[in-house]
């Protein structure tokens, strides 16, 4: 009985895993968790609040391209001819992440609190960083 509930429970985790989508939210979600740790050990090692923060942010961002790119849209081409455009673009679309969710928090600022603002923002820009992602960033038509 045992055995039949396991396999059972492992189909449907590879079948969920099929899905480009659920596992884009599975790494953004993990690299999220791990960016939090990697905030708590740096202030144990005594990084001020920002040093911290940047040392997760820029790790995080490191590890999610490359999780994306091969795990998520499994996009295995590595040739520098194509991780170079690929990681300029998902610079520039980082940039205007910011900027947007600058922008957001600033319109929203005297009826909504920022945590609330971050949240609508991250929201937002997770569903066009897939969508990109998926058709302009990692796009299939360019693997071989």
């Amino acid at each position: 009985m045992a055995n039949l509930v396991t396999s059972s429970w492992r189909e449907r985790l590879q079948v969920l895993l099929q899905r480009r989508g659920i596992r884009y939210l599975i790494v953004g979600g993990t690299v999220y968790i791990f960016e939090l740790i990697i905030i708590i050990v740096a202030q144990k090692f005594g990084a001020s609040p920002t040093l911290s923060v940047a040392i997760s942010f820029t790790i995080g961002l490191v590890i999610s391209f490359f999780l994306q790119k091969l795990f998520s849209f499994r996009d295995k081409r590595m040739h520098h001819k194509i991780l170079i455009p690929q990681a300029v673009a998902v610079g520039l679309l980082v940039i205007w992440n910011f900027c947007f969710t600058i922008g957001l928090t600033r319109l929203l600022q005297d009826v909504l609190p920022p945590t609330v603002t971050r949240t609508i923002a991250l929201g937002i820009t997770v569903i066009w960083n897939y969508y990109l992602y998926k058709t302009r960033i990692f796009t299939p038509s360019e693997r071989s």
